[in-house]
């Protein structure tokens, strides 16, 4: 990631912070939510915290935007994780969407985007059905 960041793509991990908390979606095996809420920029896992970048205004109380949360992981389930069509960027991108009518950043998952339009390329279980 080092050097394809500055070629706009790269393998990137995001949350979203607000309030003080910061909110992503990660995979698991059990139909279960896989939206989890940890320490800003610590999020579990092998990930390094690169940058922060704002995104808009929220409106919402803490209680709501927990709310909003919780809600969205009905959508984001454990099991449903895909590396290419439902990772943890496509989560962000909802919802700084759903908090402030704006979406991250599209380079965030840029990567994944160009390998789901090149999917002859890619291993047969990267492929979404």
């Amino acid at each position: 990631n080092d050097w394809t960041y500055w070629c706009g793509v790269g393998v990137f991990h995001s949350g979203v912070e607000v309030y003080g908390v910061e909110y992503a979606f990660g995979g698991h095996e059990f139909d279960a939510p896989g939206v989890f809420a940890t320490n800003p920029r610590h999020a579990p896992g092998t990930v390094a915290w690169r940058e922060a970048i704002p995104v808009g205004h929220c409106d919402l109380s803490p209680a709501e935007v927990h709310a909003v949360v919780q809600q969205m992981g009905a959508q984001y389930r454990g099991n449903r994780y895909h590396l290419l069509q439902m990772n943890c960027n496509h989560f962000s991108s909802d919802l700084c969407s759903r908090l402030t009518g704006q979406e991250a950043p599209s380079w965030i998952n840029r990567l994944a985007s160009i390998a789901v339009s090149l999917h002859c390329l890619l291993p047969t279980g990267w492929v979404p059905p």
